[in-house]
């Protein structure tokens, strides 16, 4: 054989051997230890039995969004910092490369649970023409935030929902659904939600994590915005005014959501609705005036923070309404169905449109729960995934007295902040799944407490997200194409693995 020929044989069985080898990127986030980078390789046979098996023909869900809300309390605290700190952490957040990688962001429509205090964009009694509608406060809150956010990505898009109507458009009168020591509602009326008071619990939406139940535990017998003709056609208008100044600050908002959880009977900012008013006001009002006015802007349904499968198959059952949203937003309880509802109806979008916002404890435990709600969702077929509050001072406490968490944490008194793990719990998901990237695997964390997550991106690369939330070190296999990835994990542990 010829030195030529001995050198294309020696090339060939390197670059052989190099295909066989595939290089890995391994992060791996443990509570003392985050955001760890080595390398390891992929195998020719599996440690353990796969967990997952992917062929890399798969057609999966293709991922549009990851995103975050923007409230007033984050702002507040995001100017409690320095120039330069505020600049790193939206750089972190929204640089297309920084850590988190957020492209869409989520605006609430008059007053959230995390703004200083209730407002509306038309608090005029009666002001059915709406002659008095402004976003001045947004202007000087919410856009600022937002432009803070667009410095650093120019091309972010967004949505809207709101929390509660203004209050002169429901029939209490206020901007909650239920009396509470935290606002001003006469409690006497609080009999309005069920026809009694029996039943009522202020507190019911607080309960954390995974609540085995069902939720609500008794559905509101009446919707609490007037179901007046005049009234739901001024808000189908109230919707559209809001889309056309934001777009006047520079801010295109391209889909809107019709009510934030309608089934959190809440004493800050709320509103609940029937399955027939919902029905109503987005097929007859809602629809019909945003495809006269704007066209170009998506309705999806929702928020569903309900398990009650049977209730939103009842609003799902219209097939009129069916024909009017391009997609449906889940969160919370949401969660338990998404999987029923969406072989159900497999031609929408399905979002996750907020993730759990904890007890205020930012802490491991925090992470892992996120981390295993990120997976879970986007793992059952949701394209688009938000966080609730990026920043938020001490135990994250909301005017209505709920303690919260967020991705970073503010120390009120030294005026520092440490990036929680929840954040970490984002970036191993954000990081390195683009949009575009497909979801062609999961595995549910029922299988040994390891959740796991498979993309291929654009790019045909390989993201392999897990975790262990077990005591000890565990392994876990996935075969991809003939060769297998053995995740050595250690215990209490997130995990992402790009295979180039």
């Amino acid at each position: 054989m010829t030195n030529k020929m001995l050198s294309s044989a020696f090339v060939a069985f390197f670059a052989a051997s190099a295909a066989l080898a595939q290089s890995v990127v391994r992060v791996t986030t443990t509570e003392s230890q985050p955001w760890q980078q080595t390398k390891t390789r992929m195998e020719s046979k599996a440690s353990v039995a796969p967990l997952l098996e992917v062929s890399g023909a798969e057609e999966g869900t293709k991922l549009k969004a990851w995103g975050t809300t923007f409230n007033e309390l984050d702002w507040d605290a995001l100017l409690s910092l320095t120039r330069d700190e505020q600049d790193e952490i939206m750089r972190n957040l929204f640089d297309p490369q920084g850590d988190l990688k957020f492209t869409r962001g989520r605006i609430s429509m008059n007053c959230n649970d995390y703004g200083r205090s209730w407002y509306s964009c038309d608090e005029v009694q009666g002001d059915l023409e709406l002659r008095y509608f402004n976003i001045e406060r947004d202007k000087r809150n919410i856009i600022p935030l937002i432009r803070a956010a667009q410095k650093y990505n120019p091309n972010l898009t967004f949505w809207a929902s709101p929390w509660s109507p203004p209050s002169w458009m429901k029939i209490n009168n206020d901007y909650p659904v239920v009396s509470s020591r935290h606002n001003r509602q006469d409690n006497r009326i609080d009999y309005l939600l069920f026809g009694s008071v029996e039943g009522i619990d202020e507190d019911e939406m607080k309960f954390l994590g995974e609540r085995n139940g069902k939720f609500p535990r008794k559905l509101a017998t009446q919707d609490y915005f007037i179901q007046d003709p005049r009234y739901l056609q001024a808000y189908a208008n109230y919707f559209c005014k809001f889309i056309e100044a934001y777009k006047e600050q520079g801010v295109n908002i391209d889909m809107i959501i019709y009510q934030n959880e309608a089934y959190s009977y809440t004493p800050y900012p709320g509103c609940a609705w029937t399955a027939e008013g919902t029905v109503r006001f987005n097929k007859e009002y809602l629809a019909p005036t945003l495809k006269q006015k704007h066209p170009d802007v998506k309705l999806y349904l929702g928020t569903f923070n309900t398990n009650r499968q049977d209730h939103v198959e009842k609003i799902l059952s219209d097939a009129g309404l069916r024909d009017c949203i391009d997609g449906i937003a889940f969160q919370w309880e949401g969660r338990e169905i998404l999987p029923h509802i969406r072989k159900q109806y497999p031609g929408f979008h399905y979002i996750c449109s907020e993730s759990e916002c904890g007890n205020g404890s930012m802490d491991w435990k925090a992470g892992e729960h996120t981390f295993f709600l990120i997976g879970d969702n986007v793992g059952n077929g949701c394209d688009e995934w938000f966080n609730w509050n990026f920043l938020l001072p001490d135990h994250g406490t909301s005017p209505w007295g709920w303690n919260q968490n967020a991705l970073i944490q503010l120390d009120s008194q030294t005026r520092k902040f440490r990036y929680t793990a929840e954040y970490y719990a984002v970036k191993h998901f954000s990081h390195y799944v683009a949009p575009g990237s497909e979801m062609i695997g999961y595995s549910p964390r029922t299988n040994g407490n390891t959740p796991v997550v498979v993309y291929r991106t654009p790019e045909k690369q390989y993201v392999v997200i897990a975790g262990n939330f077990n005591d000890a070190e565990k392994t876990v296999s996935v075969k991809i194409g003939k060769k297998y990835l053995n995740a050595r994990m250690p215990a209490h542990s997130f995990n992402t693995y790009l295979v180039k």
